[in-house]
This record gives structure tokens, sequence and C-alpha cells, in this order.
């Protein structure tokens, strides 16, 4: 099986809306992905802290958060921000640079950051 490590750094509701595309069109070929957030973006996991990110055109935040195989917020991020798994949206958990470089050596895989 293919798979794909999408990394979201930003909050920028254009970078938002590709890589959520994009993780979404992957899903759809038959990909294995996870979505790793990390810095502003950490806070897309967190339901009642999300900044508006809606763009027409574009999967809404929610449809996009779902597509993804796993998704995982930077344990550094999240601690920044005082983030525990509790707070994270269902299905969402913190993860460390350990399992973020595991799944960027596990052969088969590409990645795309944004």
């Amino acid at each position: 099986m293919n798979r794909l490590v999408v990394q979201l750094t930003t909050d920028e509701p254009e970078k938002v809306a590709a890589a959520l595309t994009v993780s979404m069109a992957a899903v759809a070929s038959g990909a294995d992905v996870a979505l790793w957030l990390s810095g502003p973006a950490s806070l897309l996991a967190v339901p009642d802290q999300a900044p508006d990110v809606d763009l027409e055109y574009a999967p809404g935040l929610e449809e996009g958060l779902a597509a993804p195989n796993t998704v995982r917020v930077c344990s550094q991020c999240a601690a920044r921000r005082g983030l525990r798994d509790t707070d994270l949206r269902e299905g969402a958990r913190i993860g460390g640079a350990m399992e973020l470089v595991e799944a960027l050596l596990t052969d088969g895989t590409a990645a795309v950051t944004y």
C-alpha cells in the first residue's frame, strides 16, 4: 500500500485547503494517509480553538480531518499550547518526533509539507 505523510505547519486557509484536499484525494486513491499538524496548525485539531479556515470550493475542516487514516499533533507544539489528547477532536492525538520519523522512513512513503 502506498503511504503519504502530509505535514501542515500553518493555519493559512489556502494551505490548509491544499493539505486537506491532497489528503482526501490520496485516501480516495487507496493510500494510507497520516496528517501531521504542527505550529499554528496544531489548533485545527482543537474543536473550540480551531481558526476559521473555510474557503469556497475547499473541503470543510471536519470533513478534511476525518479523511486521513491518522491525525497527529506535534508533541512540542501541543505542549507549548497546553494541549492534551483529551482536548483534541475525535481521532486525533498527540505524536512525537520519533513517530513522525518512523512514518517518513517506512518504505513506500511519500511526504508533502504545507
